[in-house]
């Protein structure tokens, strides 16, 4: 069942819609630290691994080539926002204003955190991308809660590797980074292994509500080729 269809589905759109906003969402959440018991993590971790389900959902039903542009898409609706969100901060507040100090600790750290955020999305996102196209194409469509998982880790790992270093370094303990870094993969692919059973339903309406099954045999991964 596959098909090479240049339109854009609405199913497609929705997805688009809710993966950008779960990504402007995340850098918002991951100025705060929190503690779930002994183990310390970002708020981030409410939001984003949402963001990798999708991009598991979008690269089983419609293949890696919308998974790069829903990817590049996000990208930009994030730098977008970060950057409308950097200009808002460093435009002097109003006189009666009370609100510049609790403003700035958000807005003032985005920009850092976007970069990292940049680069670690982009290198995980491909990669998870990459893992799930490749294993259903190898294992001819079978096991995708393994694919769903095992992409995750990939992706995930890239991620907090890049991400923790280059956004928080300093204003954390360098002794808690790996900890922390190792808690939030185990954390993220646990969440996804929770919400596999909602994964695996949501996968078989959008094939069936679209007609799409694509597997991705003789395509190019460059993850420029952004349109083709």
């Amino acid at each position: 069942m596959e098909k090479e269809n240049q339109k854009v589905s609405v199913l497609f759109m929705l997805f688009g819609t809710l993966f950008c906003v779960c990504l402007i969402t995340a850098n918002v959440l991951e100025t705060k630290q929190i503690s779930f018991g002994p183990v310390n993590v970002t708020a981030g971790l409410i939001v984003f691994p949402v963001s990798y389900i999708i991009n598991d959902v979008v690269c089983e039903v419609w293949g890696y080539r919308r998974t790069r542009l829903l990817i590049w898409m996000g990208f930009l609706m994030n730098f977008l926002f970060v950057g409308f969100g950097a200009l808002a901060d460093a435009i002097p507040g109003a006189a009666y204003w009370q609100g510049e100090e609790g403003f700035h600790q958000i807005f003032g750290l985005a920009p850092r955190i976007a970069g990292a955020s940049f680069v670690a999305f982009i290198v995980g996102s491909f990669i998870n991308a990459y893992v799930m196209s490749r294993m259903k194409v190898t294992s001819a469509g079978r096991h995708f809660s393994a694919r769903a998982v095992w992409s995750t880790v990939f992706g995930e790992s890239a991620d907090s590797l890049i991400f923790f270093p280059l956004a928080l370094g300093g204003v954390i303990p360098w002794e808690e980074m790996p900890s922390l870094m190792i808690s939030q993969v185990a954390l993220k692919t646990l969440y996804e292994i929770m919400v596999l059973p909602l994964t695996i339903r949501v996968v078989a309406f959008a094939k069936r509500y679209d007609g799409e099954d694509v597997y991705d045999r003789d395509i190019s991964y460059n993850i420029f080729n952004i349109l083709k």
